[in-house]
């Protein structure tokens, strides 16, 4: 399976090498499975070694998308194929410690890491391009944290960089699941720059013909000063912000005081706005249990740190592996399809705080987290 990340190194002009990554499954949408995560950190882990790579590079095959998340599907086969219903499920497990080494690896990676960022975006593939050092949007850019659909959260660091949004956007983006295009993702701290949608070509042949250097900080300042020009010449025609456009709302939606009140507002508010009415539908449409154990991680999570965050959302992932939802909301959506999930907890007023409460449950002693080296 070593197919499924592409791997090729490019030399520069100045005698340096940009190493480039391509997740290489078209076909699913470039979605994450064990092996990719795998070899990529595995990858990166030399790259960071050697001091002939001034610079990594991450993109997607195909046009559709980077990556369209975490392959769920499969999880969710294997959570119903245990009869013995572990817990901590051993192959849920290995797959998010993999999953959220690898996203630790990528945020805290000290040299330059530029990750196109066009197509679709989901999921996991937000949790890889959140950390990346410079993140490259085009018109075609489609991110989402859409996990409330599927009886999950919005995991991979979604704890820590959704609390880095202006007016309490990500707690929004985290119960909604809505739906970001290139310049929403600008204003919600997800891209640092909008490249044409062609420009992948150009942008190769520019950092090719780039003087790296041997010092990373400056490496940094340099490819940021590049795809700044770059940028300038992008005449790409880009759709307005929905973000920009209804953050007034978000904020007032946003600070009513309680999940209820939140809840009463989304689901009974006649929104003018197209963007706002499909993501209260989507927030209608999703799991209670979810909303609830959102609302409560963006309130416990204010304060931690990128690697607390993680070792939080393990503890969180595993348990809601063990819970109903997740299988459901993934049957419902990507197995049969016929969307009706039938919910554990059918309406927000059902879901008690034992139950929330319960997700943060870990089942490990500090010191033996599988986390516990991030610091």
């Amino acid at each position: 399976m070593n197919d499924v990340v592409l791997f090729d190194e490019i030399s520069t002009a100045s005698g340096h090498r940009l190493g480039v990554a391509t997740l290489n499954a078209e076909k699913a949408l470039n979605a994450l499975n064990g092996d990719m995560i795998r070899l990529l950190d595995a990858r990166l882990s030399i790259w960071a070694q050697d001091d002939g790579i001034a610079a990594v590079l991450l993109r997607g095959a195909g046009d559709k998308a980077f990556c369209a998340g975490g392959d769920v599907r499969a999880l969710r086969d294997a959570l119903v194929g245990d009869p013995e219903q572990q817990w901590p499920n051993p192959q849920a497990e290995a797959f998010f410690t993999a999953e959220y080494t690898l996203d630790y690896r990528i945020h805290t990676y000290t040299k330059p890491i530029l990750l196109w960022g066009s197509g679709i975006v989901m999921g996991g593939g937000l949790g890889l391009m959140a950390g990346a050092s410079h993140r490259v949007a085009t018109a075609s850019t489609r991110i989402a944290m859409p996990e409330i659909s599927i009886g999950l959260y919005p995991d991979v660091a979604g704890s820590w960089f959704l609390q880095r949004m202006p007016a309490k956007a990500g707690l929004f983006l985290g119960l909604t699941g809505a739906p970001l295009n290139a310049r929403d993702a600008l204003l919600c701290n997800l891209a640092d720059h909008i490249l044409p949608q062609d420009g992948w070509p150009q942008l190769l042949a520019r950092l090719a013909a780039a003087g790296w250097h041997a010092d990373s900080a400056a490496n940094h300042g340099q490819l940021t000063a590049l795809l700044g020009e770059l940028e300038a010449g992008n005449g790409d025609a880009l759709a307005d912000s929905h973000v920009l456009r209804c953050l007034p709302l978000i904020h007032q939606l946003m600070n009513k005081g309680s999940l209820a009140a939140v809840d009463q507002a989304l689901r009974h508010t006649a929104f003018e706005d197209a963007w706002l009415a499909a993501a209260a539908r989507s927030y209608a449409a999703g799991s209670p249990s979810s909303a609830a154990v959102t609302w409560e991680i963006f309130r416990r999570a204010k304060h931690l740190s990128l690697a607390e965050a993680l070792r939080m959302e393990l503890v969180l992932s595993l348990n809601f592996c063990a819970a109903p939802d997740f299988r459901e909301g993934v049957r419902a959506l990507l197995v049969d399809k016929d969307r009706n999930p039938q919910w554990s907890y059918p309406t927000l007023a059902t879901v008690d705080q034992h139950w929330v409460a319960q997700h943060f449950r870990s089942p490990w002693r500090e010191q033996d987290h599988p986390l516990a080296a991030l610091h």
